[in-house]
């Protein structure tokens, strides 16, 4: 097992910057992929990718965050983080740090180790 604890969200304004943080415990040993997710309160959809890194640091962003996050991962203190730069309103959601033994670089599914979130409101 797996756990994963959050910190780091917040209020910014739009164009401000703010960093997440996620430490995981537990069987880390097995860990190959870790990223972030965000999911809007009352949004019937699925959480939304947002980074995800490798054990070997590959990374891969949404489109829409791309140019504006950065995700980082220390593998020796377990640890992942955001940073979160030119925020804008629609950034707003619920941020969770996932992670997962595939060796594939996202694997969301039902043996995906989830945190519990950190809320991010960009407004003004």
């Amino acid at each position: 097992q797996v756990q994963l604890v959050e910190s780091g969200g917040g209020l910014v304004q739009p164009g401000g910057s703010l960093r997440l943080s996620c430490t995981a415990s537990g069987s880390i040993g097995s860990l190959y992929g870790m990223g972030w997710f965000r999911q809007v309160p009352g949004n019937q959809r699925e959480r939304e990718l947002v980074a995800v890194i490798t054990k070997g640091g590959n990374t891969a962003y949404a489109g829409s965050v791309e140019g504006r996050f950065v995700i980082a991962r220390d593998t020796t203190k377990n640890t992942v983080s955001l940073q979160m730069d030119s925020a804008k309103p629609e950034d707003t959601a619920v941020y969770y740090c996932a992670a997962w033994e595939a060796p594939a670089m996202v694997a969301v599914g039902p043996h995906t180790y989830w945190g519990q979130g950190t809320q991010v409101t960009v407004s003004s």
